[in-house]
């Protein structure tokens, strides 16, 4: 996956720019360190296809003690705008020369998966420090354990992401809330673009999303999306192929199993994008994971 990440913007022209140059040749994250790009982060989401919320500039060019509500306020206003949004800098610090966190750092790890961040990165821990290994498996231990938490989906869910008067959003929304009701497995969305699957990202789904699509270079995009799995195959040409092609996708890649409802999202007619009109609910039967096994082995 090819990302741009463009350092010290204060403005959006500065983004426009940058997407200019790069010609829709890597996605572009924007860089938030600046604190005069806190006054315009609405332009600058708008403009950039993800952004990171840089803590370490940011605490230099402002006082340490308004980094966190900052923290929060860009987390927020990128998934309202349905932007993946990463935390970054100075997560586990001291694991450059210790191979143990502080407690803080692991609480302050912690919040940034509460809060909902699309992931979470470190930097000097794994790229000059003396314990790498250990701080990428310090970090996942922490994630896995608040994902893992009773209360973690509606900490997630403060943040309210309402939707556009749009179809796709109406059906991107819809299709979080039925899995609430009918305990689906996951969500199954066919996408060209990628943009249905980032309008169900959106809502922050409390199960995973298998995204197929057939660009290679929207699949690879897609791997920073919250909660997402995406994959590259052939595009569907009719309803009954969807159907078959989603059962058989959330079987191979561990979404669901037999007995288990999902639910896939579409658009007709298939391979438009920009057309997703179609929630559907199917649930697999037994006889249909003995032919997955079969045609396995």
């Amino acid at each position: 996956m090819s990302i741009v990440a463009l350092s010290f913007v204060q403005r959006p022209e500065d983004v426009a720019e940058a997407r200019r140059l790069i010609a829709g040749r890597a996605a572009l994250l924007a860089k938030i360190e600046k604190p005069a790009a806190i006054e315009r982060l609405d332009g600058i989401l708008e403009l950039a296809d993800a952004v990171m919320v840089a803590r370490g500039d940011l605490g230099v060019e402002m006082l340490p003690e308004e980094v966190p509500p900052l923290q929060k306020r860009i987390v927020e206003a990128a998934r309202r705008m349905g932007r993946p949004v990463v935390v970054a800098t100075q997560m586990l610090e001291s694991m450059i020369t210790s191979p143990s966190p502080t407690r803080a750092e692991v609480s302050d790890v912690a919040t940034a998966v509460y809060d909902g961040a699309d992931a979470i990165m470190l930097s000097a821990e794994s790229a000059s420090g003396q314990f790498p290994c250990e701080s990428v498996s310090m970090m996942n231990r922490i994630a896995t354990s608040v994902e893992s938490d009773p209360t973690h989906s509606a900490r997630v869910h403060f943040t309210e992401t309402l939707p556009d008067p749009t179809t796709n959003d109406a059906i991107a929304q819809a299709a979080s809330n039925i899995v609430g009701t009918v305990s689906a497995a996951g969500i199954v969305c066919f996408t060209t673009s990628g943009s249905t699957a980032r309008r169900v990202s959106r809502e922050r789904p409390t199960v995973p999303l298998l995204v197929l699509t057939p660009s290679l270079k929207t699949a690879r995009r897609l791997g920073l999306l919250w909660g997402a799995h995406a994959v590259r195959t052939r595009d569907v040409t009719s309803f009954e192929e969807m159907v078959a092609k989603a059962k058989r996708m959330a079987l191979r890649h561990g979404i669901a199993k037999g007995g288990d409802r999902i639910v896939v999202i579409a658009g007709v007619p298939f391979g438009t994008p920009g057309s997703t009109n179609v929630v559907h609910v199917v649930r697999l039967i037994g006889d249909e994971l003995e032919r997955h096994k079969a045609v396995k082995s």
